[in-house]
C-alpha cells in the first residue's frame, strides 16, 4: 500500500578524504542518510520526503538539488534567508572515523521554529522518523514542539520512529540529553538504538536492559542494533528475536551503518516483512555500506 514517510532532521556539508591532501564535498546526516537509503529500498509507490530548514544561498541549491535527484522530496523544507548549512569533516583511521563539525549557525537549528509548517509536513505523512540529533541541534522550546507534534502524530496512529543516536557534544549537559532522549522516546511507536551508546551513556550491562528500560517508557517495539552482535527485536508482546549481523571480509568506513539499517528495516517492513526478516534486510544493506567509502552509496551497490 503506497504512504509516505518523512525525515526530519539536519543534512550537512560532508567533507571527507580523497587521498593525496584533497577532500571531496557530498551532503549527509543521519536522518538524510536513512531517507536516502530508505528511498533506494522502499517500493517506488511510496514517497520518501525530507523535513528540515537550509538557507537561501548557492550550497543550500546545490543540496536541495541533490535530494531531488536522488527522489527525496524537498517540498516542505523550510528556507531561511541570511543562514547556511552546518559542515562537517571526517577523519578515517583503520575503518573508524571521527567527526570535527561547524554547525553553530545553521539553518536546520529553525526547523522546528513554525509549528504550522512542521504540523503540516507530519499530517502528510504515514511514517515520521527522527533522532537524537534532530532533538540536540534545537533549542528547548523547539523540542518541545516537536515533540508534541510527534506525540500528535502517535496518537492519530501513525508510525513515529525514533533512533537515539546520542551525541554528547550537541548537549548543554548530561541531564537534559538524558532526560530529552527519553522523551523522544515516549513520543514513539518504534525506538532503534545503538547498544554501544546506550551501554555508555545510560548504563545499561547489556541488550536486554535496554530493551526492558525503553519498554518501561512506554515504547511498543524496540530494536537494538549491537554492531557485529546483529539485531535484537522486543516487538509488542512477541517474544524477543536476535538476528546475527552480516559478516564482511573487510570493514572499510563505518559512517552510516546505523542509518543505513534504519531506512533497509523500515523498507522491509512497509513490504509486509516480519521484523526479523527486516532485520536481516537491514543488516545486510548495512554490511553492504560500510565496505565503501562515505555516508551514502550508490543503490545500484545494494543488495536487492
Amino acid at each position: 500500500m503506497a504512504g509516505r514517510l518523512l525525515s526530519i532532521g539536519e543534512c550537512m556539508v560532508e567533507l571527507s578524504q580523497a587521498g593525496e591532501g584533497l577532500l571531496r564535498k557530498g551532503f549527509a546526516g543521519d536522518t538524510l542518510n536513512t531517507a536516502w537509503y530508505a528511498r533506494a529500498c522502499f517500493p517506488s509507490d511510496w514517497s520518501i520526503d525530507y523535513f528540515t530548514a537550509v538557507g537561501d544561498d548557492p550550497m543550500s541549491s546545490e543540496m536541495l538539488a541533490m535530494m531531488d535527484g536522488a527522489g527525496i522530496g524537498t517540498s516542505q523544507i523550510l528556507r531561511i534567508a541570511g543562514k547556511t548549512p552546518g559542515l562537517y569533516l571526517i577523519t578515517l583511521k583503520d575503518g573508524e572515523r571521527t567527526f570535527s563539525y561547524w554547525r553553530d549557525t545553521a539553518a536546520a537549528k529553525k526547523l522546528a521554529d513554525d509549528a504550522d509548517h512542521l504540523r503540516a509536513a507530519i499530517d502528510s505523512a504515514q511514517i515520521i522518523y527522527f533522532s537524537g540529533i534532530t532533538l540536540g541541534i534545537l533549542a528547548p522550546e523547539a523540542v518541545d514542539t516537536l515533540l508534541a507534534e510527534a506525540r500528535r502524530a502517535k496518537a492519530s496512529g501513525k508510525t513515529v520512529v525514533f533512533d537515539p543516536n546520542i551525541r554528547p557534544r550537541l548537549w548543554p549537559n548530561k541531564n537534559y540529553m538524558l532526560k530529552t532522549i527519553e522523551d523522544g522516546a515516549r513520543a514513539s511507536t518504534l525506538v532503534l538504538p545503538s547498544f554501544d551508546d546506550e551501554a555508555v551513556h545510560f548504563g545499561d550491562k547489556d541488550v536486554a536492559a535496554t530493551i526492558a528500560r525503553y519498554k518501561a517508557l512506554g515504547v511498543e517495539n524496540v530494536v537494538v542494533k549491537d554492531g557485529p552482535g546483529g539485531v535484537t527485536l522486543a516487538f509488542g508482546s512477541a517474544p524477543v528475536v536476535h538476528v546475527p549481523s552480516v559478516k564482511v571480509d573487510k570493514v572499510v568506513d563505518t559512517t552510516s551503518a546505523g542509518d543505513s539499517f534504519n531506512g533497509g528495516f523500515l523498507a522491509s517492513l512497509a513490504k509486509g516483512c516480519t521484523p526479523a526478516e527486516a532485520a536481516a534486510y537491514g543488516a545486510a544493506v548495512a554490511s553492504t555500506v560500510i565496505c565503501h567509502h562515505g555516508a551514502l552509496i550508490s543503490p545500484d551497490l545494494l543488495p536487492k
